[in-house]
């Protein structure tokens, strides 16, 4: 049987990053590079004759940026598209497009015109191939949440551990955004993201949701009206002592995919909310996700699940449910108040 090979457009304003690129891609099985393009204009102009299945997208570029490429995008034809971005001045960007759209993220090693760049090359391909199977959904579009005091209290009996992977910054977005500022509960979030983007993404998050949206640090405290989002490249668990709850940050351990992973959350709350540990397991690729839900409904919490109507990639919400371990299922729309019913 002949499979498909996925056509590809390289999108960088860089001509060695296009070169790098497109060497790494063409040399993986089931992939076709049918161009590049150096800026925005080029590539619309390119996706529009080429119609390729997925496009990897620089954000930094003359005429058009990456951001504007997105923006410009719209209909069924609309490929999934890869940022291929640095971290740091980017970071803000990079957040952006992927609220804007776009499926996937890869860090590049380096801004500059040197090999370093060949070490992307297999989280490349991987993410272009999940790309290729993910469902493009409308961007977000969320006006900056009014902020009212929330109400002091101590932890309660509920915590909310959320995880996520391939579409989650935009599913977070609409999840916390849908949220009031006296959601009774702390929420703790894991996100399969590069290192050096969950600063900025939760600082948008923040602006965009009456709860307050923190990065997670060592010792943060966990209370009702914030969400805690788990540092990247670091496992987060949650703690708890009587009435007071706590952010425990960690890297072991080191064997798993993922870091963070929402199976190491989602054990931790189990192990210590028990009964009144809820865990939502939203749109992604694989399974992380899995023996944590296990995990949680042993210990006697619940779990919900996305349901594939509104999934990016329905994945990691797919196994849990296949396990028959989800309580319930919900769209991203109907998820904030199907979790409200869970800690009221």
């Amino acid at each position: 049987m002949t499979v498909t090979p996925i056509r590809v457009l390289v999108v960088d304003d860089s001509a060695f990053a296009r070169k790098v690129l497109r060497q790494v891609l063409s040399a993986a099985p089931g992939i076709t590079v049918v161009d590049t393009a150096r800026d925005g204009l080029d590539a619309l102009e390119k996706i529009s004759a080429l119609q390729p299945d997925v496009v990897t997208l620089d954000l930094v570029m003359p005429h058009l940026d990456g951001l504007g490429v997105l923006r410009s995008l719209a209909g069924a034809a609309t490929p999934r598209v890869v940022i291929v971005s640095s971290a740091g001045e980017e970071s803000e960007l990079a957040v952006s497009a992927l609220q804007a759209g776009a499926v996937e993220l890869v860090h590049k090693p380096t801004a500059l015109a040197t090999d370093r760049l060949y070490e992307l090359g297999a989280e490349l391909v991987a993410k272009v191939k999940t790309a290729a199977g993910a469902v493009v959904r409308p961007p977000v579009e969320i006006q900056p949440a009014a902020k009212t005091a929330a109400p002091v209290a101590a932890t309660g009996q509920r915590m909310v551990v959320v995880g996520t992977s391939t579409g989650g910054p935009a599913a977070l977005t609409r999840l916390l955004a849908a949220l009031p500022a006296d959601f009774p509960a702390p929420l703790a979030l894991a996100l399969h993201i590069p290192p050096g983007y969950t600063e900025a993404l939760a600082r948008r998050l923040g602006t965009q949701s009456a709860l307050e949206v923190l990065e997670a640090e060592e010792g943060m405290e966990l209370r009702p009206g914030r969400a805690v989002l788990a540092r990247a490249g670091m496992h987060l668990r949650v703690e708890r002592d009587g009435e007071q709850a706590w952010a425990r940050l960690g890297m072991a351990p080191l064997t798993t995919p993922h870091h963070p992973s929402v199976d190491v959350l989602f054990e931790s709350a189990a192990a210590g909310w028990g009964a009144d540990a809820v865990g939502v397991v939203l749109t992604g690729m694989g399974d992380d996700g899995l023996q944590g839900a296990r995990a949680i409904r042993a210990a006697g919490g619940h779990v919900l699940t996305e349901s594939a109507e509104s999934c990016v990639v329905y994945g990691m919400p797919r196994v849990v449910e296949e396990a028959g371990l989800s309580h319930a299922s919900a769209t991203l729309e109907d998820m904030a108040a199907l979790l409200e019913r869970y800690v009221r």
